[in-house]
Parts: structure tokens; sequence; C-alpha cells
């Protein structure tokens, strides 16, 4: 017999979010690692707030929306909130109950200065890495170090003079139409209106000059889990440079090591790695110099283990602008920027944790 086509409500549910949230899902392992590095962050989250006053959303709730946000490379935070209102699994994970509507998605824009001001985010980064630390999980003598360019948030209309008039346009208002093909446009004498930080940076001879910043992230070679991490303007040294204070901010007085690309095959950069006692296993570029690493270094049998586990920093980047929120920044300024790379990296960790931790015991 057929059955009907129809549904029918019942006035009260028994079933709690929990249950419809299978026990071996992905996320039920991510979360507890998220929830024991919140715990941690009770002081951050007390001076971040009066002491008096209206109660706001609570920032643990806000970070794991954040958190699950770049887990699911969900594109805006007006979908975000959309989502918590009929996806049971992300009300989950960031706590907000059937019987309560999700808050307004401009929360997220009033709160972003408070969580930049007090670094919520590498504060997360570091309670969620010490985890791993304390499970024995990091490597403190060999490293790898890359770059990648990141999209800013701008067009390339928005790069005015910074003294003097800026070139002609005709069109709306809202969407003008600008003539700046054939003129010479430099970092020095251009920025954007739209966010002053970003810079005009190509990747090669090849490509075109996009409105950019520059993520650098630090991997320890043990298990591939990120260990430091920066947000620059983009520039042709901020690669080396970023590198250096990364590796030089690492605990220990242990000889270390760190594997890179041949962007970072300058005579400044190696020495200055030995000056920090590093011996750097950087790829040799020979294409229009000779190469500052030489044979004393290649010989080793290190060099070539660490020229093969560098390039597993790339799957980082790749994954964090293919799936993630890195392809294009859906924030302005250095301060909002860093923020999002911050919580991509911390995310690289979340992802990786749980099937270390269970291999460790």
């Amino acid at each position: 017999m057929r059955g009907a086509d129809f549904m029918q409500d019942t006035l009260f549910s028994t079933r709690s979010l929990e249950s419809f949230v299978p026990g071996d899902h992905p996320l039920r392992p991510i979360r507890e690692l998220l929830n024991t590095a919140l715990a941690q962050m009770d002081r951050v989250f007390d001076a971040m707030y009066a002491k008096s006053g209206r109660d706001s959303i609570a920032p643990e709730k806000l970070l794991r929306a954040l958190t699950l946000q770049v887990l699911y490379g969900i594109r805006s935070e007006r979908l975000l909130v959309e989502q918590l209102g009929y996806n049971l699994l992300f009300g989950w994970f960031v706590g907000v109950s059937i019987q309560h509507d999700p808050w307004d998605h401009s929360t997220f824009s009033k709160n972003r200065d408070r969580l930049i001001e007090h670094e919520a985010c590498r504060v997360l980064f570091e309670e969620v890495l010490d985890q791993a630390r304390s499970k024995g999980l990091l490597s403190s003598e060999h490293f790898s170090v890359d770059g990648t360019l990141i999209r800013a948030w701008a067009s390339q209309k928005s790069f005015v003079p910074k003294d003097g008039a800026p070139p002609p346009s005709n069109g709306s208002k809202s969407n003008p139409e600008v003539d700046f093909r054939g003129k010479p446009r430099t970092n020095d004498t251009h920025e954007s209106r739209t966010d002053p930080h970003c810079r005009l940076y190509r990747k090669s001879k090849n490509t075109e000059a996009i409105p950019s910043y520059m993520g650098h992230a630090l991997i320890e070679n043990r298990n591939g889990l990120v260990v430091d991490h920066r947000l620059t303007e983009a520039s042709g040294t901020a690669e080396r440079e970023a590198a250096l204070e990364m590796l030089a901010a690492q605990p220990g007085n242990s000889r270390k090591t760190v594997g890179a690309d041949k962007a970072y095959d300058s005579a400044d950069f190696i020495e200055a790695c030995r000056t920090i006692g590093v011996t750097p296993h950087v790829a040799q570029n020979n294409a229009r110099r000779a190469s500052a690493i030489d044979e004393r270094t290649t010989r080793h049998p290190g060099y070539a283990i660490s020229q093969v586990v560098r390039k597993l920093i790339e799957t980082i980047f790749g994954d964090a602008k293919q799936h993630g929120t890195l392809r294009q920044l859906k924030q302005r300024g250095l301060d909002r920027a860093d923020q999002v790379f911050a919580l991509a990296m911390t995310v690289v960790n979340l992802r990786r944790l749980p099937k270390l931790m269970a291999d460790s015991g």
C-alpha cells in the first residue's frame, strides 16, 4: 500500500542535539580538542568584557563558529549564521540549542576588534599546540618553512596615487570604470583606498600583480604540525624575514634544521640562519647565480630528507585555499587578515591532531 506524502510535527521532542551526531563523526574529537583549548582561555575572555552590563554572546561560541567556518569553507558570516539556524551538526558544534535562534551575523563584526585586541586567535592557536606538545608530538629540532600569496579584499581599480589626483573614471559611483592601463603603478607611489595595508605583488614575471598579503608558516617535520605563523605585507623579502623571526622564537638551545624552497637561497638568509644556530636545508637555486648552499650542507643525508618533508607544507596552503577561507580574504586590514590566517593555521592542527593522538595512545 502506498504511503501518504505528508509530514506530521510533534509538539515536543525528546531528542537532544548530541543524539543527532554519529559517535564516529570527525567533528567529535575536533570539538573536544577545541573545548579543551577554550577552557584554558578564561582569563583572556574575562579581560575582554566589562564586569557589568548585558550578557554578550559567549566568546567560546564565537570562536567555535569561526573555526567551523574555516573547517567547511563557509564563504560569509551571514551564511554561517543561517546554517546555525537549521544545521543540527553545526548547532551542536557551536553550542546553539534547538530551542534558541542563533545570534545576528553583525555580532561577529561587533566583537572582531575585541578578539583582535586580546589576540584571542593567537592564544587559541597556542593552546591547541600545547596539547600536541604535552603528547610529545612536536619535533624541537627539524622544521620546514614556506610562504604563500593571499589575495586581499581589494580590486585593481582601488589602487590610486598616494599624492595627487586619482586616475579619471566614469560610470556609477559605486563601481566606476577606471582606466589605469599603460600607467606605471608601484607600492611606493600607489595604495589601495579600500585596504591600505595590502600590496601589489606577483609570484613571477609571467603573472599579473594582484592586491595581496603574504602568509608564512613554520611546521615541525615529525608530524607536519604548524608551530608558528605570520601574516605580513607582500614583498620580495617578506618570506625570509618572517622565517628568521619564527625560527628565532623556537625554544631550546639544540641545533636546528630548516627545509625551504629556492626562494630562501640567499646569502643573507643562510648566514642569518647559521648565526641563530639553525642549519639551512634550502633548495639550491642555480638558475642565474651560484647557490649559497654548497656541498658542506648537501652531502649530509638529513639535507635530502628535509627536501622531501618540506613539500608537505604546500598541502597546508593548498587545502586552506581550496577548501578553507584563504583563497581570497573577506576582511580588510592587516590585523583582521592576520586573525583569519591564525584561525586557518589552528584548523590545520585541529584536523591532524585527533589521529596523531589516537596513534600515540
